[in-house]
């Protein structure tokens, strides 16, 4: 992998051969993925880190990763493909894309880990069913859902010979808040799948949760569930100063952070947050500044800085980032200089992105209130190259107004990288001269999308 760094740490053993002793601090993944259709990528399941693999002709592919994160994701752009791994594993991924369900396994050292999370989650989405329904179940029945799966999975656990001693002790932890998280987003889930906005778990649902301890590394590098749990608390206790102190939440979140006792736990979620969320800062400096106040690891603190660095060149007045020859659902191409001389709201979106389409209703009305006004409305579709024609179909099936473009490389366009675009919708609002207004506008949805127009007198 180009970019993660990998390395032999050699500790000499004091023992009476005087024996040097090689411990890994790395992983090798190599395999073969047939039938592939575009960019392969494998990323870190935090989505901290993410880059192109490296891929041959006929589909073989081998890559050391980091063993500071044990889960990473390999994503062909349709399939995802969920690995763990440890110090010293040389795990074989292989897999059809066309077929993908019926063709995925794995070999090699830790081919009984991953067999068996495979074999779980598939086990899991069987007794599921439809995910979503399971949420309007009372909190006895949701409740014993869960507790049933933990046992189903702790039971599949036990047909897996292979797996080593302690990983089957740490899964087996897991299991459990695994069952923990579930109930802890309970509330939440329910309230929105039933659009009940006043419903309110009992008192005594999260009994459970009592006493939780949020201070085990161990559990929190190996669990995601675990790590879950500590983010939800620590958004909970955010949201309460936010409100408190009248102060946006993104900083306040950095400040509850800042109280955690372990280092490590305490580095790696500012790490995650700041890698995932300071692109959508309002006050990047002050979120930089908690940030650099409350993380010593030298390593993220580079990757911060130099995030960091590229944001504060997105500030307002500055000059907008740029894209060439666009294709226009009109017909034709269309490049970012050829929209000076209005402002021009840009919309950042997708034809499979639900929050996408949720704001088409909205932004279509703002369209009408603002027609003929000193404003242009674009679209810009980061859909992948296949599916051009998806696009095209549903710019028409929804009749979408304002100026419909199709960027030139999705997710990897050089104008989506250069606005730090981590997530979508993303709206961009650039003045005449073609520089930055606001590069997190609100959204069509949001009343001060309206306000910062009358601010702007346009």
């Amino acid at each position: 992998m180009k970019k993660i760094i990998f390395s032999l740490i050699f500790v000499a053993c004091f023992a009476c051969d005087k024996k040097e002793e090689t411990i890994l601090d790395y992983a090798v993944v190599s395999g073969k993925i047939i039938n592939i259709k575009g960019v392969v990528t494998i990323n870190s399941y935090d989505r901290t880190f993410s880059e192109p693999l490296d891929i041959a002709a006929d589909g073989a592919f081998v890559d050391t990763l980091s063993t500071d994160k044990s889960s990473y994701v390999i994503f062909d752009g349709t399939n995802p493909v969920f690995i763990y791994i440890e110090p010293g594993y040389n795990l074989n991924v292989a897999y059809d894309v066309n077929d993908f369900e019926n063709t995925l396994t794995f070999s090699g050292e830790g081919a009984d880990e991953n067999s068996y999370l495979l074999a779980r989650n598939k086990n899991e989405k069987a007794l599921l069913k439809n995910r979503f329904d399971a949420y309007k179940l009372d909190e006895a029945e949701f409740k014993d859902k869960f507790k049933s799966i933990k046992k189903s999975n702790d039971s599949l656990l036990e047909t897996f010979d292979g797996i080593s001693k302690a990983f089957k002790t740490m899964t087996k932890r897991d299991l459990n808040f695994n069952y923990l998280a579930r109930i802890n987003e309970y509330e939440k889930y329910r309230k929105y799948i039933t659009k009940d906005n006043s419903f309110k778990v009992s008192d005594d649902f999260l009994s459970e949760l009592d006493n939780f301890d949020y201070t085990n590394e161990k559990d929190y590098f190996f669990s995601q569930n675990y790590k879950s749990l500590l983010t939800s608390k620590y958004r909970n206790d955010a949201e309460k100063l936010a409100e408190s102190d009248t102060i946006a939440t993104d900083i306040a979140y950095l400040k509850t952070l800042s109280s955690i006792e372990n280092k490590n736990i305490k580095n790696d979620m500012l790490f995650s947050f700041a890698s995932t969320n300071m692109s959508y800062a309002k006050d990047i400096e002050t979120f930089y500044k908690l940030y650099t106040e409350n993380s010593d690891n030298e390593d993220n603190n580079a990757i911060v800085k130099e995030r960091y660095d590229k944001l504060t060149g997105l500030s307002k007045g500055k000059p907008s980032p740029t894209f060439t020859d666009y294709k226009n659902h009109a017909g034709g191409t269309m490049s970012s200089e050829d929209l000076k001389g209005k402002y021009t709201y840009i919309d950042v979106w997708a034809t499979w992105c639900g929050p996408c389409i949720r704001e088409i209703p909205s932004l279509k009305k703002v369209e009408e209130q603002y027609h003929n006004k000193n404003i242009q409305f674009v679209s810009v579709s980061i859909d992948k190259e296949k599916d051009f024609e998806t696009w095209k179909t549903m710019v028409n099936d929804k009749e979408l107004g304002g100026i419909q473009l199709f960027a030139d490389n999705d997710w990897n366009s050089k104008f989506v990288k250069d606005y730090e675009i981590q997530g979508i919708p993303r709206f961009i609002l650039i003045d005449p001269n073609g520089n930055i207004v606001d590069s997190n506008a609100p959204r069509p949805s949001d009343p001060n999308l309206i306000n910062l127009f009358k601010e702007l007198k346009i």
